[in-house]
């Protein structure tokens, strides 16, 4: 409760539950949870493995400093006070979380010091706690991650890539791993669905929004866990620099997918999405086709394909090079790549038609026919690809007009081989 002034005198209101947590941070402000010293705790209580692990990966990390050639003769106690996990030789909570042993996570306050990777659509749940050096690997191989293909209408080939990127997943965890707000005593939560991953962890981004860091120009100012994230950093599972974020997003624009987002975050907890397909088909293109689009504008298209609201200046800016088409608020990606570059006749002859119309004539030769083979499909399009390809190049398109049909389909409908080789013919496969 907290006293409210008024005419008629001073009344009681009830303090919301974020102001609450508002103040109770303003009070410990300057304290950092993770340096704390832990009671009681030995280098007994830390994994040997671990150790190990940790010792890799500052020697890796710092390779050019002058004294990198000492670090295989440092101490285990030395190289845990150089790395900034231990302090002064004492154990600190950061050195529980990263390299404790699984029965020492009860010596950490609330003992809540977990990660679990969760299924809802298979009712599948894992959990994994300390050492982190080593199990936020164990989570990332946990992730379903086959590889899934693209058919871009100006590639002869599909082009094919995991659906997620590993360093993409790790960077995510690690980050969550650094920036929860251990005092809620909660857990971080990888949620495997569909398609996307969501990372959630308790507690809000901290230093300004995340969007500021996805063009690598800001440098974070404040941690809520410093020692903890200096240790991170020291050890190569963190950058301090403010590129981690901006480097995730470089990483799917090259994977012509999604950028990764924080959508869903709120004062209470923060949330990271990784996205494993496409939302947009004409967004993809627009990356494979205009590698050259500076990553601002590609930040903005990626907020158009998701529907989300983009300024005044940056929508003028996107439709003057014209990549985005409609009516404020209802923006969608634009379908017309050449428009950006002024071609557009040079590019229906060079390039040819949509694959969509291409599909759509050969789902409708066989319904017709019932039955097709690779020949009469041939006969049917060679005439009508781009002059821009050679003829061992159309061969290749049109086969991958069937491969695309079988796998993914069109509408609904997908196709099926009915036997293999020459002799083989093509139906329309029954549900």
């Amino acid at each position: 409760m907290t006293r409210r002034g008024s005419d008629d005198g001073d009344s009681l209101v009830e303090l919301r539950p974020d102001r609450l947590r508002g103040i109770l941070t303003e009070l410990i402000a300057g304290q950092d949870w993770s340096a704390e010293l832990v009671p009681g705790a030995t280098a007994a209580d830390l994994d040997p493995a671990a150790i190990v692990k940790a010792r890799e990966k500052f020697a890796a990390k710092h390779q050019q400093e002058r004294w990198a050639s000492e670090i295989a003769n440092w101490s285990t106690e030395e190289f845990l006070n150089r790395a900034k996990i231990t302090l002064h030789s004492q154990i600190t909570r950061t050195a529980l979380l990263l390299l404790g042993l699984p029965q020492s996570v009860g010596l950490l306050p609330g003992s809540t010091a977990e990660i679990t990777w969760k299924v809802p659509d298979e009712r599948i749940a894992k959990h994994f706690g300390p050492p982190f050096v080593l199990t936020t690997t164990e989570v990332g191989q946990h992730i379903r991650n086959p590889n899934i293909k693209l058919f871009p209408t100006t590639e002869l080939l599909a082009i094919e890539l995991p659906r997620y990127d590993t360093q993409v997943i790790l960077e995510g965890l690690h980050n969550c791993l650094a920036h929860q707000d251990y005092e809620q005593a909660g857990r971080i939560v990888v949620l495997e669905t569909a398609g996307r991953l969501r990372l959630s962890n308790p507690g809000n981004f901290v230093d300004g929004k995340p969007e500021d860091y996805f063009t690598g120009d800001r440098t974070p100012s404040v941690y809520r866990n410093n020692w903890l994230a200096l240790a991170m950093n020291n050890i190569g599972m963190i950058d301090k620099g403010g590129y981690g974020i901006r480097d995730m997003v470089v990483s799917q624009r090259k994977r012509y997918l999604p950028l990764p987002d924080y959508e869903g975050s709120t004062q209470a907890e923060t949330v990271f999405n990784i996205y494993g397909q496409q939302i947009d088909e004409n967004y993809s293109r627009m990356l494979i086709e205009r590698s050259d689009l500076p990553l601002e504008q590609v930040i903005w298209l990626d907020r158009v394909q998701k529907k989300h609201r983009i300024g005044d200046d940056q929508a003028t800016v996107l439709r003057k090079a014209k990549l985005i088409e409609g009516r404020k608020p209802n923006f969608f990606v634009s379908a017309h790549v050449a428009d950006a570059t002024n071609t557009r006749p040079e590019y229906t002859r060079n390039k040819g038609l949509d694959d969509h119309y291409y599909k759509t004539l050969i789902l409708q030769h066989i319904k017709k026919f019932k039955s097709v083979s690779l020949s009469e499909v041939k006969a049917l399009l060679l005439a009508k690809l781009p002059d821009s390809l050679t003829p061992r190049q159309k061969q290749a398109k049109v086969k991958n007009l069937l491969s695309s049909l079988r796998m993914s389909g069109l509408d609904g409908q997908k196709i099926v081989a009915t036997q293999q080789g020459k002799g083989g013919r093509w139906e329309i496969l029954k549900p």
